[in-house]
Formats: C-alpha cells, sequence, structure tokens
C-alpha cells in the first residue's frame, strides 16, 4: 500500500461484519482513482464506527481535521445552523477517513460551481424492497424504470445500493432542482403503471402492499451513497455499477470491500448528460410531493386518534 507521509493505526482490528480495519484501508487505496471523482467536489456524510462503539454518521468534520481536508460550510435548514462538511478531493483525504475507521460515503447530487450556484448532476431512483423479499424483484422493478425512461427519451446507469436495492443514475444538463425532482417523480409514477403488482410509489410503508417501493424523493439537498462506498453491513458490501444485461445475474453481495475489478465501470456505463423533456418536468409538476403527502397525513392519522380516544 502506498500510505506514503500518513500512518495507519490497528489495522488488524475488529471492524465490522467479520472484517477488519485493514481490508477497509486496503480496499479504498486500490479503488481511490476511481472512487475520488465520484466524491469530489459535493458535501460528504460519512458512517463511521469506532472499536466497541455503535456505528454513527458524520456530518461536521472533528475539530482534529489536517488542514490538507478541503471543507465547506452549507446551511442545514432541518437544525438550522451552519454544517462544516468535508470535500473529499484526493486521495489524501479519503485515507484519513479510511484511517478514522469511515465505511460508508454519502453525497448530494449536487456540486457547487465557482460562482457558487449549484448544479444537480444526475436524476435518481431508488429502488427500495419490501422485507424479506429477493433481489429478484428489485431487478424487475429497476427495468421498470429503465423502460419507463427509454419512453422519455432518456438513460440511466444502474448499481447496487449495498443493501438491498439499486440506485438508478440519469445524468443531467443544467435544469432547475424543482424540475429535476417532478420529473423523478413522473418517471416512477410512470413506471409503477407498467407493472402495478410489483411496483408502488406509495411512501407510507404501510400503504404498499408488499410492493417494491419506487422511490422519487432524492432530490434537492437529499443525499445518495457513492459508487464504490462500502455499506455497514455483513462483509462490508461495496454499491457496485451492473451492466443492466448483467443484472439479473448478480446480487448485492456479490461485491465486497475483498472484491477487486479492472477499469472504472461507473464511468463507463454512464450515458452523456441529458436533456429532461418537457412534457415529463410538466406531468411531474401535478404528482404531489411524497414527503409532504406523508406528513399531512400522518398528521391527519395523529388528529383522528386523539378524536377517538
Amino acid at each position: 500500500m502506498n500510505s506514503e507521509a500518513m500512518k495507519f493505526s490497528s489495522l488488524d482490528q475488529p471492524l465490522f461484519g467479520g472484517t477488519i480495519k485493514g481490508d477497509l484501508v486496503e480496499y479504498l487505496d486500490f479503488v481511490a482513482d476511481r472512487f475520488v471523482p465520484v466524491l469530489a467536489g459535493r458535501p460528504l456524510s460519512v458512517w463511521r464506527i469506532l472499536r466497541g462503539q455503535d456505528p454513527f454518521m458524520q456530518k461536521n468534520v472533528p475539530k482534529y481535521t489536517p488542514d490538507y481536508v478541503k471543507t465547506v460550510e452549507v446551511w442545514a435548514e432541518a437544525s438550522h445552523r451552519q454544517i462544516k462538511y468535508a470535500l473529499c478531493d484526493d486521495k489524501q483525504t479519503l485515507m484519513w477517513f479510511a484511517n478514522q475507521r469511515a465505511v460508508e460515503y454519502h453525497v448530494p447530487l449536487f456540486v457547487s460551481d465557482h460562482s457558487g450556484v449549484d448544479h444537480q448532476t444526475h436524476m435518481v431512483l431508488d429502488i427500495d424492497p419490501p422485507e424479506g423479499s429477493g433481489f429478484d424483484v428489485v431487478v424487475e422493478s429497476a427495468f421498470l424504470i429503465r423502460e419507463a425512461l427509454a419512453q422519455a427519451g432518456l438513460e440511466g446507469a444502474v448499481k447496487t445500493s449495498g443493501a438491498k436495492g439499486v440506485h438508478i443514475f440519469v445524468p443531467l444538463e443544467q435544469h432547475d432542482a424543482d424540475d429535476v425532482a417532478a420529473a423523478t417523480r413522473a418517471v416512477a409514477v410512470r413506471a409503477e403503471k407498467l407493472n402495478p403488482e410489483i411496483a408502488t410509489t406509495a411512501y407510507i410503508r404501510a400503504e404498499r402492499g408488499g410492493k417494491v417501493f419506487l422511490d422519487s424523493t432524492r432530490a434537492w439537498g437529499a443525499t445518495v451513497v457513492a459508487a464504490y462506498s462500502p455499506r455497514l453491513r455483513e462483509g462490508l458490501p461495496i454499491s457496485f455499477p451492473v451492466p443492466w444485461e448483467s443484472l439479473r445475474d448478480v446480487t448485492p453481495a456479490d461485491f465486497t470491500v475483498r472484491t477487486r475489478f479492472d477499469g472504472d465501470p461507473w464511468t463507463t456505463l454512464m450515458p452523456a448528460a441529458q436533456r429532461l423533456p418537457d412534457d415529463l418536468i410538466a406531468e411531474g409538476h401535478t404528482i404531489p410531493v411524497a414527503r409532504v403527502v406523508a406528513m399531512h397525513e400522518g398528521k391527519r392519522r395523529k388528529n383522528q386518534r386523539e378524536r377517538e380516544k
């Protein structure tokens, strides 16, 4: 391993799910030239796991962060405060995070240009299976999304989430973020209509009826686990790009931190940036935002229960 000036500690210590810290460090060293470009320029959130503790998400960089780690401050509307995020723009930063036992790497869908204007680079649909289902229903639901995209003149790349589902990324030319969110909702609804027996856009879990959830809420400031990122699951699986023609032949567990591969499949499989069709955007603006609908439904049910007491 090319550690150069960095000293890695306790590489033989248990990490998670039958792995040791050295497995994580060796994998991130191996994949760095493919992984860093996926993370670069995007405020980074990581899941860390310290020895003897439960995993925790870190957004704010700690006070002991070295000077070479670039940072950016972002206003968090939910907590009403500035958060100082790391920018993982180089291998040295990535390997520092590895030494800090940072396992998962989550980034937003936007990058900031030099003028400070955020550009959402991808439209993302998250395929989330019901509890106890096999990966086969995830795959079939992903192909529904692919068909809906194709009917709109769009194409995307697919990767395993590293957990139970898959993520479909559609690279975009510059669009208004509200229009991207609307188009994402429209694609999900169109895909659901192709086979409502297996797929649903119902945000409230109790209303999904055991179907695969086509999640269109990865928009605005939402984050998604980055391609090539390990996940805190047994054996440390990774979120890995898969050609569409191979998707039926794999499972998420096939790709772990011990996997070695040639080239940069995420870059190779990603189509060129595309323009969202006007009719898709217009249709999406007629579809309510799922989180808002769920919030109002939750309040309605709470009020109903209180009235029934």
